[in-house]
């Protein structure tokens, strides 16, 4: 499934294997992706090209200060044909949603994500509705520009699995992309939803030694006894980090977790969520050695297959 995926979306998109495989983790995880980074670097089309190859409903939705929960959810609209009130489905209810620069609306608006990220469910006048499965948010930010901008809570920053970033492409890549001319809407659905329905299931029966998950746990307790760390992970980021280990490993064709399926997550996975001491002292590259720093310091298992 990895190799059609990445085959059919770089039709569109060239190089950017990494966030390919960090979204394939997520949609299978059942998590959801924070891409940081600079505008006009692909984010969009690689949305809407993971849409296509994967034959799920695709909607993209323009944060702006103005932007209410309704606007999201859907509004509720009396009809006097039938005289009923009438539910109208917000751009929420499909199987991968664009939030483009979610952190330029306000707290309210963003908060009416969360039930959505964590249950796959939205309540709307009292009614709980179901949210179509797969359900993946694709949410963007520019780290540079922030004026006019609300920085996203911890407690919603904690609902993504994964804070991962494009960058530039390479000299010949953006040769390469001078002369593309495919578009995401030419893209072919190369896994049916009903496959990777299958394929999540098929993830969950991935099996991992207890060694695994006594590391798992150890790398995010690491980071709240780390004395240059204010805050560390939350037990969430523990089920993120294990899920995504699992995914990982079945993406590459074991049926079994091994230990660098979980050390290679570590940094997208655990990132975003750390408020750091002196935060300055760890920016940019500083973070990823601090974490870098954590894996190196609780020991590897070794376990037998």
């Amino acid at each position: 499934m990895q190799h059609l995926v990445k085959s059919e979306i770089k039709k569109t998109l060239i190089g950017k294997e990494s966030a390919i495989d960090s979204i394939l983790i997520a949609i299978l995880s059942g998590g959801h992706v924070l891409i940081e980074d600079l505008p006009g670097l692909g984010k969009t089309t690689l949305a809407k090209s993971f849409a296509a190859a994967l034959d799920c409903t695709y909607r993209r939705i323009q944060f702006t200060p103005d932007l209410m929960p309704s606007d999201l959810i859907g509004i509720t609209v009396y009809s006097k044909e039938k005289e009923q009130f009438i539910f109208h489905e917000g751009p929420l209810f499909t199987n991968i949603l664009l939030a483009d620069e979610i952190n330029r609306t306000s707290p309210k608006t963003q908060s009416s994500l969360l039930e959505a990220m964590e249950e796959f469910q939205v309540t709307m006048d009292g009614r709980t509705l179901v949210l179509e499965h797969p359900f993946l948010v694709i949410a963007t930010e520019n780290p540079i520009e922030l004026q006019g901008t609300f920085p996203l809570p911890e407690a919603q920053l904690d609902r993504f699995m994964m804070r991962i970033s494009l960058g530039y492409p390479t000299t010949n890549e953006e040769v390469d992309i001078l002369t593309l001319k495919e578009k995401p809407e030419g893209i072919k659905a190369v896994v049916s939803k009903m496959d990777l329905v299958k394929a999540m299931e098929e993830m969950s029966a991935v099996f991992v030694d207890p060694a695994i998950k006594q590391y798992v746990v150890k790398l995010v307790k690491a980071t709240r006894e780390h004395p240059a760390i204010k805050l560390g992970a939350s037990p969430r980021a523990s089920v993120h980090l294990f899920n995504g280990a699992k995914a990982k490993a079945y993406l590459e064709g074991r049926d079994y977790v091994i230990a660098s399926d979980v050390s290679s997550l570590f940094e997208v996975v655990i990132g975003h969520r750390l408020i750091l001491k002196g935060e300055a002292l760890y920016r940019g590259t500083g973070l990823k050695t601090l974490l870098q720093e954590i894996v190196d310091s609780v020991e590897v298992p070794r376990v037998v297959r």
